[in-house]
């Protein structure tokens, strides 16, 4: 498993990743704008948990614009935009688990499970 500041620098790469990607996928104005902004934001949340600057909330931040860019290509309706959507869906999905991995209530699940 990843260790902690492994997977805060994760979040971080993903967040870049969404956000850079109107550079080399195909798009519209709101799949810019909901790739761009929700990237900036996992990635500036990545950046938050590696300086343990904004506390426990980060993690619960974390999986809401996770979640949020992954519904994106529907509610935004980007969705025919393969290059935008499947990114929007990869980058949102890993970022709910990331958060998901690394809230208390799991990590603690999880560490216990590999000590067996």
């Amino acid at each position: 498993m990843f260790t902690e500041s492994r997977s805060h620098a994760v979040t971080v790469i993903l967040g870049a990743v969404a956000a850079l990607s109107p550079l080399w996928v195909g798009h519209n104005d709101k799949a810019l704008w909901s790739l761009v902004v929700l990237g900036v934001l996992i990635a500036l949340t990545g950046l938050g948990l590696i300086g343990d600057l904004l506390g426990g909330i980060a993690d619960y931040a974390l999986l809401v614009l996770g979640a949020l860019l992954f519904i994106s290509p529907w509610v935004m309706s980007f969705d025919s935009y393969s290059g935008a959507s499947w990114t929007a869906w990869v980058v949102g999905a890993l970022s709910v688990v990331m958060a998901l991995s690394a809230m208390p209530a799991v990590s603690g699940r999880l560490h216990l499970g590999a000590s067996h």
